[in-house]
């Protein structure tokens, strides 16, 4: 397989699950804008760590695998959030279960 193919391939394995990751830091009453800002800057994260692990610190001196990779784990959050995750509800509850509740909310 060429380098091209599996820089784009391990983004989009890291971008399938990373919907799941950030709903645990992310709140039901933010807006849909910050939301989305927050699940982009983690995909960007996401993205470098994956180049890192993939190929060390010296993989970045290849841009074109470098940027293959950061779209890959954007692209494939992004769609597989708004495909899978959302439709199922598993990430929105997600959301829910790891937001702390007010003592009023409790009652």
């Amino acid at each position: 397989m060429s380098q091209t193919l599996e820089s784009l391939s391990s983004g989009a394995q890291v971008g399938a699950v990373l919907p799941l990751l950030t709903a645990v830091v992310q709140k039901p009453a933010w807006s849909a804008r910050y939301k989305k800002g927050v699940a982009v800057v983690a995909a960007l994260v996401a993205g470098v760590l994956t180049v890192a692990a993939d190929g060390g610190w010296g993989q970045f001196q290849h841009g074109q695998l470098t940027a293959v990779t950061l779209l890959g784990v954007l692209a494939a959050s992004q769609t597989s959030y708004d495909l899978v995750w959302k439709p199922s509800k598993l990430a929105p509850m997600i959301e829910s279960l790891t937001t702390k509740k007010t003592a009023q909310q409790a009652e």
